[in-house]
């Protein structure tokens, strides 16, 4: 049980530290970073409006009405 929970606890990490990433390469590249730099935040950008859409589509399947931003 023990092995689990430190498996998630390091894994949880390891997404955290890919987002952080994420957005630190975001706001380098906005400020003319390295080409490498603003693929990864193209790419975090994108997989960004993908999980948004996704809450959106699984808030409209459980029959909740959406935001005023909508």
């Amino acid at each position: 049980m023990t092995a689990q929970v430190g498996n998630m606890i390091f894994l949880l990490l390891g997404v955290l530290a890919l987002v952080v990433g994420g957005c630190v390469c975001v706001v380098w590249a906005d400020r003319g970073g390295p080409r490498w730099a603003r693929v990864v935040a193209a790419v975090t950008l994108v997989l960004g409006e993908l999980v948004r859409d996704s809450g959106k589509k699984r808030s409209r399947s459980l029959g909740r009405s959406g935001t005023a931003d909508d």
